[in-house]
């Protein structure tokens, strides 16, 4: 791909130093990815990939400095910022997952608040940084039994320590914003990103809905699904990543929108797991493939919120972002680049950008200002 082919940003990001944590992980990697076609200077920060396959490994992207550091080593995020000045920071390393989070809270802890102020106390000693984007998650909320979507008001909780310790990455992000960077001069703008659950190629985590689908289809076995009834806000994992770039945009022309935004899909897209693995289990049907067995797993399971919504209408009226592929167009683009490579080991990432561009410019969603 060539330097802005795949540009809706203006030329923010072109010949910018740009540092992403987490740059081997599924949207990271997707991330970068984008990144280098912007034009960006791209360092990476992240451990060594977790899953076989590894997305980070399949689209063998040249022209990045790659680290392997944990955040959790104080000197080493240190020496990265120091070697590479970066300018503009998405901050994306994390311990991601709910369950995960039960069987080692203290790792999810050290991980997702002491590796965040580890990155920032980097950024106090690194003149160079003026926007850092944190992406959080949806499940940073107080859950609460109001039928609308939360909103970036509403209070934080989070049950279990994954949700927790995103949380207190929101109150840390906040802290350091407000102590540290602008109330003493630092020209940092920090804002946190806050979306739902994705969907994509590349994606091979453990406990994650279209990965077990994947693996079931390949194996020939049923889908057990742990809360078929819960509701969650599904979108392509493009939408968010386009949200976080034009979020840093503005961040870059204006320190007046540092602060928190949500990036969710239409209310379409807000479907219960049982609706998503039929759907997306009938665009696996379409390659051929005999229709997938679909069964509760009959397991206690921790506790997990019910119903999960988001209200983007500020990144809507500020940031004039919205979502460009729906539910239906999302789970088409996952099976087909889950099918090209189970059938011949194709990596159709740049294909889906290029696509998913093509359609936001049909849109009018060049966010040049």
């Amino acid at each position: 791909m060539e330097s802005m082919d795949l540009n809706l940003f203006g030329d923010v990001y072109a010949g910018r130093r740009v540092l992403v944590t987490g740059h081997t992980g599924f949207k990271g990697s997707w991330l970068v990815l984008w990144l280098r076609a912007l034009g960006a200077q791209v360092a990476g920060l992240a451990l060594d990939p977790d899953t076989r396959p590894s997305h980070w490994q399949a689209l063998q992207l040249d022209g990045v400095s790659d680290h392997r550091v944990d955040l959790r080593d104080a000197a080493a995020v240190r020496g990265v910022l120091a070697l590479h000045q970066p300018e503009i920071i998405f901050h994306l390393a994390a311990q991601p997952l709910v369950r995960r989070s039960y069987r080692d809270p203290a790792g999810t802890f050290t991980s997702n608040v002491m590796g965040l102020v580890n990155l920032f106390e980097a950024v106090r000693e690194s003149p160079s940084v003026r926007v850092l984007v944190n992406a959080t998650t949806d499940k940073v909320y107080s859950e609460l039994s109001r039928p609308g979507g939360y909103r970036e008001a509403d209070p934080l909780g989070g049950h279990d320590p994954y949700s927790t310790s995103k949380a207190c990455a929101e109150l840390v992000s906040d802290c350091y914003r407000k102590s540290f960077f602008g109330a003493t001069g630092a020209d940092v703008r920090i804002a946190t990103a806050r979306a739902g659950n994705v969907i994509g190629g590349g994606d091979w985590a453990e406990d994650r809905l279209v990965p077990d689908l994947v693996r079931a289809v390949n194996a020939g076995e049923p889908l057990r699904v742990r809360n078929p009834a819960a509701i969650r806000p599904w979108q392509h994992v493009l939408e968010p990543l386009s949200g976080y770039l034009r979020l840093g945009q503005c961040l870059w022309n204006d320190a007046g929108i540092a602060g928190a935004w949500n990036f969710g899909p239409a209310a379409e897209g807000e479907v219960s797991v049982h609706s998503l693995v039929e759907r997306l289990a009938a665009r696996w049907a379409a390659f051929g493939v005999e229709a997938l067995g679909v069964e509760p797993d009959g397991k206690d399971h921790d506790h997990e919120a019910a119903i999960l919504r988001l209200d983007s209408g500020k990144a809507r009226l500020h940031l004039a972002w919205q979502p460009v592929w729906n539910i239906d167009t999302a789970l088409a683009r996952t099976a087909a680049w889950y099918r090209a490579f189970h059938d011949a080991g194709v990596v159709n990432t740049a294909r889906d950008l290029a696509g998913y561009v093509d359609d936001a410019r049909r849109l009018e969603m060049g966010w040049t200002s």
